[in-house]
């Protein structure tokens, strides 16, 4: 599974390629957004799921962190770091079984955390790619947050090359380059029917169903 520890290690990857010396009005890799719109991008992301985690609702919430000048873009490296530690510090507070909202299921701790992971790991690699730098996978982190949220991947694939396919950035020998609305498994793995989600489903809240004890969407 994925923990805290993770979230900090993955956070500190995003850091070492989101160069703070380079231009980043530049594209992050073939997104709409420049790196500085990535940057604070991942940064209210991981706010999101921190303050979803701790209210434990099945119902949307949103929070939104606003960056506004005159942050340096190192001072913006931090925040995107100091965010994804207080998500590890609520991972590490929160109850067994705790869950809460994200549109793409009921997530657990486990969820969130390996959404984090793919957050920073993905736009790490976006951001380098516009500016010109390099990100340090680590393959086995990799294969853990794609084993987490996407158990319909191909096997046999190196870790960091899954994970990019997962998230519709690259192609692979046997398989074409996903489109934008490709989905992910953040509630419990236990709850997956072994049928990979539609593209783009989405919800805004989840009811528990008396018959199964399971929270599903409505």
């Amino acid at each position: 599974m994925i923990g805290p520890d993770d979230v900090r290690a993955a956070a500190a990857t995003f850091a070492g390629a989101v160069a703070d010396d380079r231009d980043w009005s530049v594209p992050a890799g073939d997104l709409e957004w420049s790196v500085a719109e990535l940057v604070d991008h991942v940064a209210t992301a991981l706010l999101h799921y921190s303050t979803n985690l701790t209210l434990r609702t099945p119902k949307r919430a949103r929070l939104e962190l606003e960056l506004t000048e005159p942050w340096t873009q190192p001072e913006r490296i931090g925040a995107v770091v100091a965010m994804a530690d207080q998500l590890a510090a609520t991972i590490e507070r929160a109850p067994a079984g705790a869950r809460g909202f994200h549109s793409m299921g009921f997530a657990d701790a486990s969820g969130f955390a390996a959404m984090a992971c793919d957050e920073l790991l993905v736009h790490g690699w976006d951001a380098a790619s516009g500016l010109g730098t390099s990100i340090a996978f680590n393959p086995e982190l990799c294969a853990r947050v794609v084993a987490r949220l996407f158990p319909w991947s191909p096997t046999g694939v190196e870790p960091a090359d899954a994970l990019l396919w997962c998230n519709g950035r690259v192609a692979l020998d046997d398989h074409a380059r996903l489109d934008p609305d490709w989905p992910w498994w953040c509630a419990p793995l236990d709850e997956w029917d072994g049928i990979r989600p539609s593209n783009g489903e989405r919800r805004d809240t989840y009811v528990k169903d008396p018959s199964t004890g399971r929270w599903i969407p409505t």
